[in-house]
Order: C-alpha cells, then structure tokens, then sequence
C-alpha cells in the first residue's frame, strides 16, 4: 500500500514496502475507467483471470470498442458515477486525464475498493506488477510504482532466462498434488519429497520435454521402488574460455541447482561466481607436471559422489569433448551405470579468436581449421608436422604456450615460411585478455619477453593478419 493510503487507515507514518500476492479475480467485479489504449493496456491481465469486467468511457476509441465485443465485457458509454463502484472488487483508472483519475481513485477508495491508477502510483492502493508467465506460474516483478521500464526490462530477462518448460514443472505438481498430500502425512515430509523430485532427475526430465520419463521416476518414488529415483547424476559441462556471458542457459541452470562442484584450473572465477553458493567445492586442476587429483581420481570422486544421491557438477573451462577429457571421465560413468548429461561450451579456439578479432576461416585466406594440442600424453611435442605446416589452413594449438620454440622452429622445418603470421592469446575472453602477433622466427622471443602466461593458445595462419583491422574486444574495454 502507498504512503497515503496508509495513513489514511491509521498504519505507521513513512514509506512501506508492498506486500506481494496473487488474488484470485474469477467472477469478482472489476470497473476500469477509461476508453483508449491506457485502459487497455490494464485490460488484458483482467481477462486473463476471469474477472467480470465493466468499462465506463463515455467516448470510447475503436480498438475498445473491439476489444469490449472480442471478450463480451459490459460497457457504459457515459460518466463515471459514485454508486458505479460499490459492490466493486477493484477500480482501475486509467483515463488518460490525472485529474479525472484522482476523482476517481478517491471515489473508489471512499467505496472500500483498492485503486490502480495509471501512472500515479502514490495514489493507487494497488499497482499491476510486470509479469512472466509459465502457467500455472507466474513471476512478478515490480519497482513499486518507481520505474515501470526497469521493471519491464528485467522482467523480460527473467523471460528470457527461465525456460518455457518451466511451467511443465507446476503442471506436474498439479497432477501429483492430492495423491503426495495423501502418501506423506506432515508439510514437511511433503516438502521434501517435492525438492528432492523438482531439484533432481523428475524435474530436469520435464524441463527436457520429457514428461513421460519424469512420470514413470516419480511414479517409482511414490511407490517407494525408487530405482533410479534416489540415484545422483553427473553434469559435464563446459564452462568456456572465461567470460561468463559465453555460458549456454542450460549451463547456468546445471551450475545453480548441482550438490557438488569439481572444477578444472580452466575455470574463471567469474564462471565460478554463478555455481550454486551452497554446493561443495572440490578443485581437480591440472597443471603441465602438477595434477592437483589424478584422473583416475576424478573418475572415482564423479562415481562416489553421484551413488551417494548428488546431483555433480563436472565444470571444465572450454568444451568437455575438446581436449577435456571429457570422453574418459563418462566412460567411467557408464560402465557404472551413473546416469550423467553433457552440455557443450564454446571452445577456447572459438572463443578467444573472437575476442582476439582473428576469424579461423576466411574465403581469401584459410578453407579449413585443425585443432591440435601442444602438450601430448607422454610430455613431447611430437605432432603431425607435415599435415600442420599447410597453406591456406589455420591451425589453432591449445595448450602449446611451453613448446612455442619447437612448434614455431618445425612448421618453418617442415615447410612454412618464417615470416608466416602466428598470434598468441592470453588469458582470451577476459578483461585482461592479451595478444601478441608475429610471424614463427619471432613470436617465440616477443612471449619470452612479455612473460605470457597460460591459459594461451596458438593460431598459426593468414587470418592473424587480419586482427589488425578486426579487433573489437580491447577496443570495447
């Protein structure tokens, strides 16, 4: 409520905050006055809940009138009268003339109803809030009367954001609701079950679209078979190369509801700011010569974990099938039975070459684009020279920042020019992202005396040459 409504019904003098509901409309009566395009703006969110709705406009524009004939809503075309509103749940005055409006909403409020007035929120009883419909939910979102557009404009990135299988999610709590109220006798008990079927493999298959799976788990539970129900399950995500509006929503939404978090050395911190607050944090990094936990570790820690009922986020920067060992760690999982998802993320040599301005393929310059690492199993730097020292290709080495010198001094051995353009990017997406470009005889001393230092990658190729016209990140910084 207002300030001056709240004085007016004797409560604590000084600003107060709104009191959020939802109020049930069906068959109550509703008066908006007002004929144009402010009065149909309050319209449509009436409608929607069933009120019985009367319009009193004594000029009405057409497209009320269209709208009062769509919907079969009562309109009185003349001034708005005293007596209009008693017996009136609420008023809505939206007339487009303040004073008019004002009369009104003292009227109405004289009457004993709550008052919504367009564009005067001081005076209103009771404001209309942005909403984002997942039915049968609904999120509101208000600024209490203080600024309509930012509440519009975050509304419509709570839209954006939030899955339209979300509303799937209340459907099955509505068919679900008597048999789980007559199954487990306290809220509690009730409560529980509920966070444990929504936050875990019930509500992810319905927000996959998969209601009958998510039927058939939920049914297993009830009947206290739970099989798979009470079973954990493994999220390998990619978390990209650092800046976290590169994440994917499906990311997001695996990083906020996991139990447990192992995260790689690639991971940025920013990334790392949106998992879950209170999910466990286990660190699995690797370093060249330092693994913080063995992969047969990780493996074993992904198993235990998700046995004991988790739901386990593996969190690997760039994408988990590139170069992240991605493909061992659901081996594992498989020949364990562990149910697991994969989401991809976008790669480093995406990422950063286009933060780095530097596209990898180019119809003037590059038909084709090799990914490779610089830092294989055994330790050496033994790759396919021939097949990587090719014109008109880019190649693009992850993790090659120590073998530099060697990569460099063998594609020029196997047959690219010295003066062939080569970058380097550190640090790629970040806001202290780095670049340096140059040719394979001196890129090598140019890092030696920069002191870069991973993460890196290489691009080798024509289209380095074109950062020089492209780059638009550190530009933008």
């Amino acid at each position: 409520m207002n300030e001056a409504a709240s004085a007016d019904t004797g409560a604590p003098a000084g600003p107060t905050q709104d009191f959020p509901a939802f109020l049930d409309m069906g068959g109550r009566r509703v008066v908006v006055v007002g004929g144009a395009s402010s009065a149909r703006r309050k319209l449509a969110r009436l409608v929607d809940c069933g009120a019985r709705i009367e319009i009193i406009a004594p000029a009405p524009d057409e497209a009320m009138l269209a709208c009062v004939a769509e919907h079969d809503l009562h309109l009185h075309q003349r001034d708005w009268l005293a007596d209009d509103f008693r017996g009136v749940c609420l008023v809505v005055a939206a007339s487009d003339d303040a004073q008019l409006d004002a009369a009104v909403a003292n009227a109405a409020q004289a009457a004993g109803c709550w008052v919504n007035v367009a564009n005067q929120p001081r005076i209103s009883s009771f404001l209309i809030p942005s909403l984002i419909e997942r039915s049968p939910l609904q999120v509101a979102v208000s600024s209490g009367g203080t600024s309509p557009v930012l509440a519009r404009l975050l509304a419509a990135r709570i839209d954006a954001y939030l899955p339209r299988t979300y509303g799937e999610l209340g459907k099955l709590a509505q068919r679900y609701h008597e048999r789980i109220r007559r199954k487990f006798g306290s809220p509690r008990q009730r409560r529980r079950f509920w966070e444990q079927m929504l936050n875990g493999r019930v509500g992810e298959l319905i927000l996959q679209n998969r209601p009958a799976q998510a039927d058939t788990l939920l049914e297993q539970a009830l009947q206290d078979t739970l099989g798979d129900a009470d079973r954990g399950e493994v999220y390998l995500v990619g978390a990209g190369p650092g800046d976290p509006d590169l994440l994917s929503f499906r990311a997001l939404r695996m990083m906020q509801q996991c139990d447990v978090v192992l995260f790689d050395r690639l991971v940025s911190e920013p990334v790392m700011a949106l998992v879950n607050p209170r999910a466990e944090h286990i660190y699995v990094g690797k370093q060249r010569r330092d693994h913080a936990v063995p992969q047969a570790s990780i493996n074993s820690l992904l198993v235990s974990h998700a046995r004991r009922g988790r739901r386990v986020l593996r969190l690997k920067g760039g994408d988990p099938f590139i170069f992240g060992r991605g493909g061992e760690e659901i081996e594992t999982l498989a020949a364990h039975g562990i149910a697991f998802q994969v989401v991809p993320g976008i790669t480093a040599a995406a990422g950063c070459a286009s933060y780095a301005g530097i596209p990898l393929t180019h119809r003037d310059h590059a038909q084709s684009c090799l990914f490779v690492t610089g830092h294989l199993k055994d330790g050496t730097v033994d790759l396919d020279w021939p097949a990587l020292a090719r014109s008109r290709q880019t190649v693009v080495i992850y993790m090659g920042l120590v073998g530099l010198p060697v990569i460099c001094q063998q594609l020029i051995r196997h047959g690219l020019p010295a003066t062939h353009p080569v970058a380097i990017v550190s640090q790629g997406t970040l806001h202290n992202q780095q670049v340096l470009t140059g040719t394979l005889a001196d890129l090598p001393e140019q890092v030696r005396r920069e002191a870069i230092t991973p993460p890196t990658l290489i691009i080798v190729g024509e289209v380095v040459r074109l950062r020089e016209k492209l780059a638009w990140f550190e530009t933008r910084a």
